[in-house]
């Protein structure tokens, strides 16, 4: 099962190192999400990492920087739902309904289904789905290895997302919620969590 990570949302001082090091622990594939940023950031960042790991990112807005940085992709979601003109290439989108992945899952790459567990970042965003929709949605092939499951995954559910058939699972508030950018002096606590998931999605 893969494991994809999408960034915080917003940048700090370590990102670039703990973002190569979590390349060099396995990390399949790298969603670069900064919705608020200025492209001048996300610039920054991408010439920070090694570009042997470019091809493993894939940004979810200033598209140019997939050609520019020779990235894997781009994403689709609310804020940009549509690809520029003349795009091709690797695409992903967010959806919110298992309807929605029967719908789209045949044009893109591969989709995230979310929130599968109630949000860990976003207080309020409850699960959308019950262990038996989700079980339903297997066994009709709905939920298969271009679905990723989005939202709430931590190492006491991860197994659960294997068990309902996703191709991978999306980490976001699990992870970074280990590291406090104004505090922490290392970022070990991070790295280490991410082994853990990385061992038990395997």
């Amino acid at each position: 099962m893969k494991l994809i990570v999408v960034t915080a949302p917003t940048f700090f001082v370590e990102e670039d190192k703990i973002i190569t090091l979590l390349f060099e622990e396995g990390l399949d594939i790298l969603h670069l999400r900064k919705p608020e940023a200025p492209t001048a950031y996300a610039e920054r960042l991408l010439t920070l990492i090694p570009e042997k790991y470019h091809r493993r990112i894939v940004t979810h807005q200033h598209f140019y920087l997939k050609e520019e940085f020779h990235l894997m992709g781009i994403h689709l979601n609310a804020r940009t739902p549509r690809e520029p003109d003349n795009y091709s290439g690797h695409i992903s989108c967010t959806c919110h309904t298992i309807d929605e992945v029967q719908q789209k899952k045949h044009n893109f790459d591969y989709v995230f289904l979310g929130p599968v567990f109630d949000c860990i970042t976003k207080q309020g965003v409850r699960s959308g789905f019950s262990a038996e929709e989700l079980r339903t949605a297997r066994r009709k092939r709905i939920i298969d290895n271009k679905v990723m499951a989005l939202g709430g995954i931590t190492p006491d559910n991860i197994l659960e997302i294997k068990d309902f058939g996703f191709g991978g699972a999306v980490i976001m508030g699990d992870l970074w919620t280990k590291f406090n950018a104004s505090t922490d002096r290392d970022y070990l606590n991070v790295i280490r969590h991410f082994k853990r998931l990385k061992e038990m999605a395997d």
